[in-house]
């Protein structure tokens, strides 16, 4: 453990994927000092559709947040 989940818009190659959760867990590693083979990291894709409900309910919801982002989600909808 730890157990890291991404939620991104769709568009990414499997490629971009496993290097962006490779360097998440070699951050954990470093920050942390947990053992590296405890890390497992999950990618979800969304439209910007399904985007809006799960913004509610993982950003603006999550009692448990660190990092807050500074966008609208709104603004994805109008690319």
């Amino acid at each position: 453990m730890p157990h890291v989940s991404i939620k991104m818009l769709k568009g990414r190659t499997e490629e971009q994927k496993l290097n962006a959760a490779e360097k998440l867990a070699e951050a954990l590693v470093e920050a942390i000092g947990c053992n590296p083979s405890h890390v497992s990291v999950s990618v979800e894709d969304f439209t910007p559709e399904e985007w809006q409900e799960e913004y509610r309910t993982e950003v603006e919801e999550n009692a448990h947040l660190v990092l807050k982002p500074d966008y609208d989600p709104k603004e994805l909808l109008k690319k």
